[in-house]
């Protein structure tokens, strides 16, 4: 069975491959046809990759969230799916070409992980296991969306847009609205993980890397809106803020489990 999941694992990865290649040269070249092709794709690759994690959930008897390679996996799905949501509700055909290429090199990423499906640690064994993990998921994805959004505002400004545009400020909204709902869960993210920590560790807080990131990531998020509802401050300040804010998520995935191990070197 394992086999069989590795194949439609790595057909997911050529179909996302296929539609991140279609979104780039679609939206460069203002290819309608490339770009309806393109979002096809982005379908099949996304409806592939959540046939991978749902056999994989069945056959590991679990949600398919408690290793690095597996919340990678999900956190790439997780992107796909809001970008889906996000364009069928708004129409905007520019952020497939952002978003999809991103979801194929976290798809890469988590493709050099060992995907090994193994049995869950006792300390993951809780009713906080779910909630904690897809709450992590939503926010991390949520981030990376307002990320593409400032990237866009950015390009568009030395496209000669001006921030005072309908288009500009709408984009410069959107990021807010996605910054603000990945603080939302990354705040459940935080509050579930230290009642999971009292009751896994008998200590609500430890200063583990994993969570000292999570915090720092949610501070400077908070700064961000801070910044925003009462600063009144918005346009290119913010969407260059919403980029770089986005490192630090990055950095808390990746390179602390990577630089700096610690209780969450699982996942």
């Amino acid at each position: 069975m394992e086999s069989t999941l590795n194949i439609i694992f790595f057909a997911s990865i050529v179909a996302c491959f296929l539609a991140a290649a279609a979104q780039i040269v679609g939206n460069i070249f203002g290819k309608e046809k490339v770009i309806k092709t393109a979002w096809i794709l982005t379908y099949i690759s996304s409806a592939v990759l959540l046939v991978y994690l749902v056999g994989r959930g069945i056959v590991a008897g679990r949600l398919p969230l408690s290793n690095q390679f597996e919340f990678a996996t999900s956190f790439a799905w997780g992107i796909a799916m809001m970008t889906i949501l996000l364009h069928l509700k708004m129409n905007l055909d520019w952020l497939g070409a952002f978003a999809i290429p991103a979801v194929f090199l976290m798809l890469s990423y988590s493709a050099l992980l060992p995907r090994d499906i193994t049995a869950l640690m006792p300390a993951l064994k809780s009713a906080w296991f779910g909630l904690h993990i897809a709450s992590a998921v939503i926010s991390y994805s949520s981030f990376a969306v307002a990320c593409f959004c400032g990237l866009r505002y950015l390009l568009s400004l030395k496209k000669g847009m001006k921030e005072t545009d309908a288009a500009m400020k709408s984009l410069d909204y959107l990021a807010y609205r996605m910054v603000a709902l990945g603080f939302l869960f990354l705040t459940i993210v935080i509050l579930s993980g230290c009642i999971w920590a009292e009751q896994a560790w008998s200590q609500f807080w430890s200063w583990d890397p994993k969570e000292t990131w999570a915090l720092i990531s949610w501070i400077i998020y908070a700064i961000y809106l801070h910044v925003r509802i009462n600063k009144k401050v918005k346009g290119k300040k913010m969407a260059v803020f919403a980029v770089l804010a986005f490192v630090a998520v990055i950095f808390t995935f990746i390179g602390v489990n990577t630089l700096l191990p610690g209780l969450h070197s699982y996942g």
